[in-house]
């Protein structure tokens, strides 16, 4: 199992067309793009105890998110996704689920563990039975994804992130949605394996650019209304 670096910032909409400008001209965009963006939707899991909430507020090195994950809102393809961070790298596993067993694991129903059963479903399955992880909140935005093969890196402008506490209604064509950063804040991550090219941290270079411990899914469940919603109040966006 290998880990790889993931750097966060958050970015204005003028940064963004700075580095798409610079990024067009270098890097191809990912080969599964059409356009200049496709959307993202996830369903994030958290036990009784809402643990993943507490281990990112504490900054718990060593964590794992549990999610099921699909594309332009398209549920003929559905991923189930294991993401682990230790020492501030990040690893991520996934496998395919039906339409069928999306709808159980969302029920409450685990999934089934036996030969040749795919790892993350197994994880899932363990996790359910042991710490009653459930769907918490979805996650939705719209991304631009730029590729480059040395250093296996991935540059993703993420925009107009937005969260649903609907969760049954996560395979439906459309949500309603509640942004959750202020009006033209967005995120950029840059993901690679050992080394960041030069010309490419050129690329990057804005000169006010922060690194930032951002997470989808702590700030999505935040913007909800209820119990969580008063802990968004110290959060400091840049």
């Amino acid at each position: 199992m290998y880990y790889r670096n993931e750097w966060k910032y958050l970015v204005t909409d003028g940064q963004l067309a700075i580095l798409a400008g610079r990024l067009r001209a270098i890097l191809p965009m990912d080969r599964h793009q059409t356009g200049e963006a496709y959307a993202i939707r996830s369903l994030y899991f958290d036990d009784a105890d809402d643990g993943c909430m507490a281990e990112n507020e504490a900054g718990v090195d060593d964590r794992r998110k549990y999610r099921l994950r699909l594309y332009n809102a398209d549920p003929s393809r559905i991923q189930l996704e294991i993401k682990e961070k230790l020492h501030g790298k990040t690893h991520k596993a996934g496998c395919l689920v039906s339409a069928a067993e999306c709808r159980d694991i969302m029920d409450g129903r685990r999934p089934a563990i036996g030969a040749g059963t795919p790892a993350p479903k197994n994880l899932l399955s363990v996790a359910m039975a042991t710490r009653a992880m459930a769907p918490k909140v979805i996650v939705e935005y719209e991304r631009t994804a730029f590729v480059n093969r040395s250093g296996n890196v991935r540059i993703t402008f993420d925009r107009n992130i937005s969260a649903a506490g609907a969760v049954g209604e996560f395979l439906q064509p459309r949500l309603h949605l509640t942004p959750i950063l202020p009006a033209g804040v967005h995120v950029l991550e840059v993901k690679f394996d050992e080394f960041l090219p030069d010309y490419v941290a050129q690329a990057l270079e804005l000169g006010s650019l922060r690194q930032t411990a951002f997470s989808k899914y702590y700030l999505s469940r935040l913007a909800l209304p209820g119990p969580l919603a008063e802990r968004v109040k110290g959060y400091e966006f840049q």
